[in-house]
């Protein structure tokens, strides 16, 4: 199983992927929507962990681009923002998993 991260704040992305290499996962890490966007596309046994308040295209916006695949990749979103901004970007998306951060290498580790 391969795990994508598109987070823009590097020491949450190299945490995170330092702890997903030492359980034994491929990762590759993404600053941005855009970017992950262009660079691959998951396939179903994948894992992608995207940040709500990414610049430029939001983590919402790349949320809804996988859920579109016909066989999409499990998506954790990870936000440190306001439950309610949370809910209004995520609306109308079913059962979406969502980490507050500070994020628990724990939690991370059993969501995986």
């Amino acid at each position: 199983m391969a795990v994508s991260i598109v987070e823009d704040d590097p020491g949450v992305a190299d945490s995170l992927q330092f702890l997903l290499q030492a359980m034994g996962h491929d990762v590759s890490v993404y600053p941005d929507a855009e970017t992950f966007m262009a660079a691959t596309r998951p396939r179903e046994d994948d894992v992608v962990i995207v940040d709500l308040g990414l610049p430029g295209r939001s983590g919402a916006e790349a949320i809804r681009w996988l859920l579109e695949f016909d066989q999409p990749p499990r998506v954790i979103c990870i936000s440190g923002q306001a439950q309610k901004i949370i809910d209004e970007s995520l609306r109308g998306l079913s059962s979406m998993q969502v980490l507050r951060k500070p994020l628990s290498g724990d939690r991370i580790a059993s969501m995986i």
